[in-house]
């Protein structure tokens, strides 16, 4: 049997919840979850918790035991068929006795994609492809595009009033949005590998950018400076996260103040003042990370979405006015032709607020 049925989705919905446990710890492999089922029930679970670390397929197989030979195996990923820093989980698949494996999503490397498939039916296990084809293609977004362009996955969120504001006159914004909308911020930051905000943000807000509670996630947080000063008081340079921390400047950028942050165990990263945000997003590829989670603010998200490089938009709109000049974008405006459009995904209320999850439109870079 190679269609995908109504309880062939149930299984799937229960992988895709597992592989979620995943995100913000696998860099650079992708999130994977995987159920084995056997006569109508679940004789195996697993999920990728670290890159070098068994696969979410091994997770199962090693669950189930002998139990697996006959089962159904249920992957939101498309099994790898190469040998990295763990051996092939097609093999593992195979040796197990697995019957029929249902699968999300096709992996998106053109070296790898179709090729588990192919591998798989050779074997003679039945194939069947796209059970859950949207969940899955949300949650490898982010390594859809690192593998496809070298780069992350950016996520630019903004919290925002009515009006379109992201502070007051004073440049405050605690709080515009409300515990709860604060509670999914924090989740956005557990499942990403790298915060990012510009300067102005670490001089007005002095913030953390570490998720709370972190649930054993490290990630990268980023400051993006263009030009001024950093305050070398500010808590992400002297927390105990401070090697966690990197100073992306343009070249020739304050020597003395990027020495004093050296020192501090902060990287700073000089990079060309032209093309600064290409430059950022293909060293931090290199890096290995796989997603990032812009928290603005106006001036970084104005210039993020001009350089092309918002892959998602989330606002957090709050029920309030608040005037004055601190708009979402900073000082970037467009002619109404040329503004920059997005597709709403999902609106959704989150406590006071109304969380809105956006794409570019079609056409948009």
């Amino acid at each position: 049997m190679t269609r995908i049925s109504a309880v062939d989705l149930t299984w799937m919905e229960q992988a895709v919840a597992l592989a979620r446990r995943g995100e913000g710890l696998t860099r650079p492999n992708p999130p994977v979850g995987a159920v084995l089922v056997k006569n109508g029930h679940r004789i195996g679970t697993g999920w990728h918790r670290r890159a070098g670390g068994p696969h979410a397929e091994i997770y199962a197989l090693r669950q189930a035991g002998p139990q697996a030979r006959g089962a159904t195996l249920y992957v939101t990923l498309e099994p790898c068929s190469t040998q990295g820093r763990t051996p092939p989980c097609i093999e593992a698949i195979l040796q197990a006795g697995i019957q029929r494996v249902v699968i999300a999503a096709i992996d998106p490397n053109p070296l790898h994609a179709g090729r588990g498939v192919r591998l798989l039916r050779r074997g003679g296990i039945q194939v069947a492809v796209g059970a859950c084809a949207q969940e899955a293609a949300d949650l490898i977004a982010p390594f859809a595009c690192y593998v496809q362009h070298n780069r992350p996955y950016i996520t630019l969120k903004l919290g925002l009033s009515l009006d379109g504001r992201i502070a007051d006159h004073t440049h405050s914004s605690r709080w515009i949005t409300g515990p709860d909308a604060r509670g999914v911020v924090q989740a956005m930051r557990r499942a990403s590998d790298a915060i990012l905000v510009g300067a102005g943000t670490v001089r007005h807000d002095n913030p953390s950018l570490w998720p709370r509670p972190d649930r054993q996630r490290q990630p990268w947080r980023i400051i993006a400076v263009q030009s001024g000063s950093l305050p070398l008081s500010a808590q992400v340079f002297n927390d105990p996260h401070a090697d966690r921390t990197i100073v992306a400047v343009p070249k020739g950028w304050r020597p003395a103040t990027a020495q004093k942050l050296r020192r501090k165990g902060v990287q700073v990263w000089e990079l060309p003042r032209t093309r600064y945000f290409s430059a950022l997003a293909r060293e931090l590829g290199r890096l290995g990370v796989l997603r990032v989670l812009c928290e603005g603010g106006g001036i970084l998200a104005g210039e993020l979405i001009q350089a092309g490089l918002t892959d998602a938009l989330c606002v957090f709109l709050s029920p309030m006015l608040i005037g004055g000049p601190v708009g979402a974008t900073g000082h970037r405006q467009w002619r109404l032709k040329q503004a920059p459009r997005f597709e709403i995904k999902q609106v959704q209320a989150v406590g006071k607020d109304l969380l809105l999850r956006m794409a570019p439109s079609p056409g948009e870079d």
